[in-house]
């Protein structure tokens, strides 16, 4: 009865979107699908070399536009309203092992049921072997049935004649041919599944296709991207492997299509992603711990290797992450270089680093509105320098702020406990502290020789008090 909605190469859709001009002025617009085809092989034939590339993506809004690409729509049909986050995955035949139907099942099983209206799955069937892909898509229709029709899972393919040329590649890096063809469509193949998910949702995150997912991994996405409202990324990072659990807004998925299709034959695709986050200005790496991802193939898209590779940073079971309101943070300790005082408070692996502190020398954190709090956890000092903790510290929380917005403080404060062999944790705050907290403060109780690192400054809030 379902069969139509299944069915192999039941549906194509041309996705309305127009290919920009890349070219010299003058350069007559394509129609038609030879022209398309034939402007994407241009396209990627472009080579990666310092004086045009920074030259060809210095404004990188220039490449904002779809490609014109005939998407087979294998299983499901278009969605019918924008979603929240689009995920992402490409896969291919393997020579050992097939994690795919793993991967999905991951992905909705550890999601609730209201995470679920806010997720849509786009898996793109890569690989130019028709039986396969049938076989695949057969597979999935019957295990993922009432989510294919529940419109949160889409399955498409692209016809190989949308491909440019994979033979007789450059061989960078001394990569054997068949490498090099590999990862070189494996670059297209990407950029064809942006392409296709660029309208789908407001973000979109890339895993591959041997992956097993945290548990209520969407309301941890959604934490964090609410921690950096106001702040400028291109990337966020959930996992520290590969190209998995890669986090863009979907307005910058075309840019990344194009860029991937124009560098394609030049070096793996995670590589690429480096260049492309520096070309639009984010210079670091802004990644999340625990991880949300975990590898978990043992064997290679490429030949069947070997591929042990896991994240030691994952985390399967729901975790909690903090909600860390917004607020100013300051300092009268020593900074040393760029270690301030706002990295303690972020999301992200680094911290605060200041020199020797003494008797009464405080951290303290005034927050943009009174909050309650449910939980505060405080961690000083790193694995390779144990010693620079907070040794003999406090920490309390204040209300009633005077003084102008650079200098806002407490007028009184409570202590709420003592640091214990450098780190401080409590729970149940609002049923400690009647008053609707404005600031929080570390406070350096004795003076000590070693340096301090605040490695993280963890905060969760209950219900938000009446204003």
């Amino acid at each position: 009865m379902m069969k139509p909605l299944f069915l192999f190469c039941a549906l194509t859709m041309t996705r309305e979107a127009s290919w920009k001009k890349r070219t010299e002025e003058g350069r007559k617009k394509r129609h038609g699908r030879e022209g398309d085809k034939q402007l994407i092989r241009e396209t990627a034939t472009h080579q990666l070399n310092p004086e045009r590339y920074v030259h060809s993506f210095k404004d990188l809004s220039n490449f904002s536009g779809s490609i014109n690409i005939s998407y087979r729509y294998l299983a499901g049909t278009p969605l019918p309203r924008k979603r929240y986050l689009t995920i992402g995955l490409s896969s291919v035949k393997r020579k050992k092992g097939n994690y795919l139907l793993e991967t999905i099942k991951s992905i909705f099983e550890q999601s609730s049921y209201e995470e679920l209206k806010e997720i849509a799955v786009v898996v793109q069937l890569a690989d130019f072997d028709s039986a396969w892909c049938e076989g695949m898509v057969q597979d999935i229709s019957q295990k993922f049935a009432h989510h294919i029709i529940a419109g949160r899972l889409i399955v498409i393919h692209v016809p190989e004649d949308y491909y440019p040329v994979l033979d007789g590649l450059k061989r960078n890096y001394n990569d054997p041919e068949d490498r090099v063809k590999f990862r070189s469509k494996q670059n297209v193949d990407y950029a064809f599944l942006l392409n296709f998910c660029a309208n789908l949702s407001d973000y979109y995150v890339m895993l591959e296709d041997d992956v097993r997912c945290s548990k209520n991994f969407l309301t941890a996405v959604k934490k964090v991207i609410t921690s950096r409202e106001g702040s400028y990324w291109v990337t966020l990072e959930f996992s520290k492997l590969g190209y998995i659990g890669k986090l863009y807004h979907s307005h910058d998925l075309p840019r990344l299509a194009h860029f991937l299709l124009m560098f394609y034959q030049e070096m793996p695709c995670d590589w690429l992603l480096i260049h492309f986050r520096g070309l639009l200005a984010q210079k670091e790496v802004i990644r999340f711990k625990p991880s949300l991802f975990q590898h978990m193939g043992y064997y290679s898209s490429y030949k069947g290797a070997e591929n042990k590779l896991k994240d030691d940073d994952f985390e399967e079971e729901s975790f909690d992450i903090p909600d860390n309101p917004p607020a100013n943070l300051h300092t009268n300790m020593n900074v040393f270089e760029n270690y301030e005082a706002s990295k303690a408070y972020s999301s992200i692996d680094e911290y605060f680093w200041g020199k020797a502190p003494s008797t009464g020398d405080f951290y303290g954190i005034v927050f943009e509105k009174p909050i309650k709090i449910s939980k505060i956890k405080v961690v000083t000092g790193t694995e390779d320098r144990q010693n620079d903790i907070l040794h003999h510290g406090a920490l309390e929380v204040g209300e009633k702020i005077v003084g102008s917005k650079k200098g806002r403080q407490c007028t009184t404060y409570l202590r709420l406990g003592e640091f214990k062999n450098g780190n401080f944790e409590i729970t149940d705050v609002e049923h400690k502290v009647l008053f609707d907290i404005n600031c929080m403060r570390i406070l350096v109780t004795k003076s000590q020789k070693e340096w301090l690192i605040i490695r993280s400054i963890s905060v969760w809030t209950s219900q938000t008090p009446n204003q």
